[in-house]
C-alpha cells in the first residue's frame, strides 16, 4: 500500500499556506459576505463543481426567494471544480462566505491549522462509486482483485482508502489511467471505473448499456459530501446569519427532493444553461442523488444532519485515507440542531 502523501495532496488542492491566509483574512476588516446596510446583506456560496443538478437545492432557494425571505439581499452561487479555487482557499481569501466541499478536502486544511468547520452535509453518502456493466458486475469490494479499474489521479485518495478499508493489496487490482471516457468500460478496456453514481450509470443507460455500481459508502468507506463549510469566525460571530442561510437551504432542498424534473429544468435552462446539459439526463441524475440526500436518519432528524454514528464513521474513513483528525476538529452540527429545535416543522418533507 502506497503511503498517502499529504503534502502532495495539499499542493494539488491548493491548500498550502491556507492557515496563514485565513489568519490574515480574519484581521483584514470586513470579510466577503458581511452585512452592509439593512438585512443580512449579500453573501457568496462557492459550489464544489460546475452548475449542474447537483446544486438543485440552491437553485430552488434562490429562484423561490428563500434566501431573500431569510434576510439576504443576494446569495451569489460561484461555480467550482476544474482548476478553480477550492472552497477552502476561497474562504481564506474572502472569495466566498460559505462553500460546498467534502471531508477529504476540508480535513487536510484543518490539519494545516485552518479554522474551518463542516456544519452540515447535503449528501449523506458520498457519490463516489465503482461503476461497471451488469454483464461483468462489481458488486462488492471482494470482486475487485483481478480487475482493471479506471481511476483518475484526483480520485487516488478515495481509491487507496477503499482498498485499505477492505484489506485489498493494491497490487491485486490493475489501476488504469482514466479521465472520464466511459467508452473504455463499454469497449472492454476496463472492468470498472471510479466515478459519481449520480452521473456515470445514468449516462451509460441512456447510451443503451446496462450499468451497475458499487457505492464506496456501502463498501467500507462511509463519507458524506456536499458539506457546508464555513470559518469558525462565522459560527462564533455570525451565528444567526448562518442559521438564516441554512434555513433557506433546507427549504430549497426540500423542494429539490420533491421535484426532480423541475430541478433538472433549473439546472439545464437557467443556472447551468451554458453547460449544455440534457434535461432528461439531469432529471435521472436528480432522482439518483435524492437517494444520497434522503436517508432514514435524515427523515427522522432533518436535511443536512449527521448522527454521532455517521460522524464517527467519517472520522474512521478519513483515517483510512491517512487523515487523522478528531470529530470536534472538523464537524459542528450545533447550528443545525438549534434550527430544528426552534422549528421542528422543517424536518417534515415538502
Amino acid at each position: 500500500m502506497a503511503t498517502f502523501d499529504r503534502r502532495a495532496f495539499l499542493r494539488t488542492t491548493g491548500l498550502a499556506g491556507l492557515a496563514l491566509g485565513l489568519a490574515a483574512c480574519g484581521d483584514s476588516g470586513s470579510p466577503a459576505g458581511s452585512s452592509s446596510g439593512g438585512g443580512l446583506g449579500a453573501v457568496k456560496l462557492q459550489l464544489s463543481w460546475k452548475k449542474n443538478v447537483e446544486f438543485a437545492g440552491e437553485y430552488f432557494a434562490d429562484s423561490k426567494g428563500y434566501y431573500k425571505a431569510a434576510g439576504f439581499s443576494q446569495v451569489e452561487l460561484l461555480s467550482g471544480g476544474g482548476s478553480g479555487t477550492s472552497v477552502e482557499s476561497g474562504l481564506a481569501t474572502g472569495r466566498c462566505w460559505a462553500g460546498l466541499s467534502a471531508p477529504t478536502i476540508t480535513a487536510p486544511a484543518v490539519l494545516q491549522g485552518a479554522p474551518l468547520k463542516i456544519v452540515g452535509a447535503t449528501f449523506q453518502k458520498n457519490p463516489f462509486a465503482v461503476i461497471s456493466l451488469s454483464k461483468n458486475p462489481i458488486e462488492s469490494a471482494k470482486d475487485l482483485p483481478g480487475k482493471k479499474i479506471g481511476v483518475q489521479d484526483s480520485n487516488e485518495l478515495v481509491w487507496n482508502a477503499l482498498l485499505k478499508a477492505n484489506g485489498i493489496d493494491e497490487g491485486s487490482v490493475t489501476r488504469v489511467p482514466f479521465q472520464s471516457d466511459p467508452s473504455m468500460l463499454t469497449s472492454g478496456q476496463l472492468d470498472g471505473y471510479v466515478g459519481f453514481v449520480t452521473s456515470g450509470p445514468v449516462r451509460l443507460r441512456m447510451e443503451g448499456h446496462d450499468a451497475t455500481h458499487l457505492l464506496l459508502a456501502d463498501a467500507g468507506l462511509p463519507l458524506v459530501a456536499e458539506t457546508f463549510t464555513v470559518t469558525q469566525e462565522t459560527i462564533d460571530n455570525e451565528r444567526d446569519k448562518l442559521k438564516a442561510f441554512l434555513t433557506a437551504e433546507i427549504k430549497g432542498w426540500k423542494d429539490a427532493v420533491a421535484d426532480p424534473a423541475r430541478s433538472a429544468e433549473l439546472a439545464a435552462t437557467v443556472y447551468g444553461k451554458d453547460q449544455n446539459l440534457d434535461v432528461k439526463e439531469q432529471t435521472e441524475e436528480a432522482k439518483m442523488q435524492n437517494e444520497l440526500v434522503v436517508t432514514p436518519d435524515v427523515k427522522a432528524n432533518g436535511l443536512f444532519t449527521m448522527t454521532p454514528e455517521l460522524i464517527e464513521q467519517n472520522i474512521a474513513s478519513l483515517a483510512k485515507a491517512g487523515l487523522t483528525i478528531r470529530a470536534e476538529q472538523l464537524f459542528d452540527l450545533s447550528v443545525l440542531d438549534e434550527i430544528y429545535k426552534a422549528d421542528p416543522s422543517l424536518k417534515k418533507p415538502a
